[in-house]
């Protein structure tokens, strides 16, 4: 077995609108290559057998109405966010100790990597290093940004780090990737995943389970350092490389990023005791990892006779990105005056796809993706 820690691995590159304090992208750059699709073409692509890795949505660009939305929702929640954010900090200080690297999935994790590295600096003087990788359904995890973070930090424990949960998909890919490192290599990594809002109950290091609006959720590359989703084919990637991302430069007078920051960190302070009461109730009474939300879209899938249970697309961040990027064929909801859905709702109503009400929902919300093939109908 060759020897990882002689491993040659490529050196990152300046990608994406956050400082290098904030995070370090572990990706290659494909920003000059073509590789998105119309999501009408795309949706037949994937559903025809193509990876969604493979190629790229175009990106939704916001509409004046929707964007006064965020805003207004990033108002209203931002100091949520922030308890959420220290919360979930607080636990991952308790269980992993102050020689931690931050390891953020690309796209949505790392905003949230980023807010959890602010909090254990303003809070705890403590600076972790914080990098954002590629994790792909079906696909695995991007072994060598993981070979380049342990050769950087030898001895040091890794904290994976997500947005939220939907039906657990890639809390499961992490747990085999994770099982396959060791497999291959002889080295063991938590697979435990640490993210804001865990609706469908599969981890035990969260900030809430309620299915609540997390604003970066709202927005794609535009909150995300201007960073696509990650792309994986092998024309593109080479042996040594990392997964690779779209730095989209063009879109910087439209960057949202550090504002959505700068917006959360100063609640610091001020949701910092409750964070660390929260964060101890939860280390005294561990909370049970029951996968109730997958338990409920099973059932939805009968209901609605869908063909691929990842058609399925459960919580408030999924539903989101079946609006923004897939071809929707219906969304669900627990109650119409849910008021973690008002994006959603205008969103639904900009496509024109009807909402139904599906009571007794884990989630707030679901989104069921429209079969290219009719089985929907």
């Amino acid at each position: 077995m060759a020897d990882w820690r002689t491993k040659p691995i490529g050196k990152p590159t300046q990608l994406g609108s956050y400082p290098a304090s904030d995070v370090i992208f572990l990706l290659k750059d494909l920003s000059d290559i073509k590789l998105e699709q119309q999501t009408d073409a795309r949706e037949r692509a994937i559903q025809s057998g193509t990876h969604y890795s493979e190629m790229l949505p175009v990106e939704y660009q916001p509409t004046a109405d929707y964007l006064k939305l965020y805003q207004e929702t990033l108002q209203v929640s931002a100091d949520k966010v922030a308890l959420a954010v220290g919360t979930t900090a607080e636990l991952i200080l308790h269980k992993k100790g102050r020689d931690t690297v931050l390891v953020s999935l690309a796209r949505a994790g790392t905003p949230v990597g980023i807010l959890i590295k602010r909090y254990l600096l303003d809070i705890h003087n403590r600076e972790l290093p914080h990098y954002s990788i590629s994790i792909i359904r079906g696909k695995g995890i991007d072994v060598n940004a993981l070979f380049y973070i342990l050769q950087k930090h030898p001895g040091s424990r890794l904290q994976f780090v997500d947005g939220w949960t939907g039906k657990g998909a890639i809390r499961k890919v992490l747990v085999e990737a994770c099982k396959q490192f060791k497999q291959d290599y002889e080295i063991e990594l938590d697979d435990d995943l640490a993210v804001l809002a865990d609706p469908g109950h599969c981890t035990d290091m969260f900030g809430t389970r309620e299915d609540f609006l997390i604003p970066s959720a709202c927005l794609n590359s535009t909150v995300s350092g201007l960073m696509s989703r990650t792309v994986l084919r092998d024309d593109l990637i080479g042996p040594f490389d990392f997964h690779g991302a779209k730095y989209y430069k063009e879109w910087l007078e439209q960057d949202l990023s550090n504002h959505f920051i700068a917006e959360i960190v100063p609640f610091f302070p001020g949701i910092a005791n409750e964070a660390q009461r929260q964060a101890q109730e939860l280390l005294l009474q561990p909370p049970t990892v029951t996968w109730k939300g997958l338990k409920d879209i099973q059932q939805i899938q009968t209901e609605y006779k869908v063909a691929d249970i990842n058609m399925v697309k459960p919580g408030v961040g999924e539903t989101t990105r079946v609006l923004l990027r897939r071809v929707p064929w219906r969304i669900l909801v627990d109650r119409m005056d849910n008021p973690n859905l008002r994006h959603i709702l205008l969103l639904a109503e900009d496509r024109q796809v009807p909402v139904e009400v599906y009571p007794g929902l884990t989630y707030s919300c679901c989104g069921i993706i429209k079969s290219v093939k009719g089985d929907n109908e």
